[in-house]
């Protein structure tokens, strides 16, 4: 093997293998900054001694193997001796040519639950929404701090300091490496959810930059959502939110236009879905169905998704049922973001007006006063009713308002049709 190719192995490798790592060092040391230095040092010595001895059989459990050893090193050396001297100092001091099997049954008999435990302090709520992601991304998605900077469009710098500055945070909290229980186990797991769905829409619909979609980022989240069903398989809105990932995933191809263009969901080519995920999506959802009394948020926007991905065409789209799953989501979520999708599958189902009605109550909302789908949603329905001025204008308010360059070249074009007298053939996505 080619050192080129050895050196992609290990990127291959550690992506997989390194939450388990980390998961299962944190659960030894107690620290998350500590465990993810163990990790690194392990990739340190496979990239010195792999390109010459070659990729082990069981790469994973070469690292692993590495990562116990340098763990013992630090125990042995008594720096987490005071830490963990009820649970492992004793029996490290009397019985040092057991510690090896030792760690070997705490780490491999947990990897589950340590996975778990893992997830559950990346996303703690102590931390800020931007450090809870950035941390999800460096220690479950194995991704470097450079690339997830690339991903956000943010220097590497700050991508730097807001995990520093978490593991910081989560050491002087002293964050328990544990999965909560009752009451607090909702809003924990409320947390984690939160993240992989922030993770996949700035993939799915990128809010800056020159790209509309970054599939990687919502592989990612795919990933960490199906993992996080089968650790916890009996939430029903983990599988919700994992029927909406599959669902939307699915469209990824149909997206993007052969120039990068973005390409709305009425205009979409449907047979460049992929059936597989749709599938996929759908089992979820009726997972979710089987375990929840009620639909939860996720599961709400799972059963939309299902409704656009069971219509052939646009024109088979359940416009009603649609609305109804919208009018049960605003109700539940209380959110100004849910009224502006509420109110294009209100224009769809009833016409223009009724949509105009509910994006005109939304014009004094604060939390909206600089989110550009208001106007691009108002300027559909506007067009649709043939005030095309009126229309042109909250167009060119969109397009100054969004980040990113493909979406800010569409809005601009629809004005453009506005300014000609004619009606966009780009209805806004729901």
């Amino acid at each position: 093997m080619t050192p080129s190719a050895t050196h992609s192995a290990i990127d291959a490798v550690w992506r997989i293998e390194s939450p388990k790592l980390i998961a299962g060092l944190t659960r030894i040391t107690g620290d998350v900054g500590l465990a993810e230095d163990l990790a690194q040092d392990a990739l340190v010595v496979a990239l010195e001694r792999w390109p010459e001895s070659g990729v082990p059989d069981n790469p994973g459990a070469w690292l692993m193997a590495t990562a116990k050893h340098r763990a013992i090193d630090h125990l042995r050396r008594g720096k987490m001796l005071d830490r963990k001297h009820e649970q492992l100092g004793h029996e490290l001091e009397a019985r040092r040519d057991s510690a090896v099997p030792d760690l070997d049954a705490a780490i491999d008999d947990h990897i589950g639950d340590d996975l778990l435990r893992l997830m559950f302090i990346a996303c703690h709520p102590v931390l800020s929404t931007e450090a809870r992601v950035a941390l999800t991304l460096r220690l479950l998605g194995g991704l470097t701090t450079d690339e997830i900077a690339r991903a956000f469009l943010v220097p590497e710098s700050t991508v730097a300091q807001r995990i520093v500055r978490a593991k910081r945070t989560l050491r002087e909290a002293r964050v328990p490496f544990e999965v909560p229980r009752g009451a607090e186990l909702t809003a924990r797991l409320a947390s984690v959810l939160e993240v992989i769905y922030l993770v996949f829409n700035e993939g799915y619909s990128a809010t800056a930059g020159d790209e509309w979609v970054r599939p990687a980022l919502c592989e990612d989240a795919l990933r960490l959502g199906r993992i996080l069903a089968e650790l916890v398989p009996d939430e029903p809105e983990v599988h919700g939110l994992v029927a909406l990932l599959e669902i939307q995933a699915s469209r990824l191809h149909a997206r993007v236009g052969p120039g990068g263009e973005p390409v709305l969901l009425a205009d979409q080519d449907r047979a460049r879905w992929d059936q597989l995920l749709v599938r996929r999506g759908l089992a979820a959802l009726e997972r979710a169905e089987q375990l929840a009394g009620a639909l939860g948020p996720y599961a709400l926007q799972a059963a939309i998704a299902a409704c656009h991905a069971r219509a052939r065409t646009p024109e088979e789209t359940d416009w009603t049922r649609i609305t109804a799953l919208y009018d049960a989501l605003a109700q539940l979520t209380q959110s100004p973001v849910v009224e502006v999708n509420r109110a294009v599958a209100y224009t769809m189902a009833f016409g223009p007006a009724a949509g105009l009605e509910i994006a005109d109550a939304l014009r004094s909302e604060p939390a909206l006063a600089n989110y550009h789908l208001l106007p691009t949603v108002r300027g559909d329905f506007l067009a649709k009713l043939g005030r095309f001025e009126e229309a042109r204008a909250e167009f060119e308010r969109a397009a100054a308002l969004t980040r990113n360059g493909r979406e800010r070249d569409l809005l601009r074009a629809r004005a453009a049709a506005c300014a000609r007298g004619s009606t966009p053939n780009h209805p806004q996505e729901c």
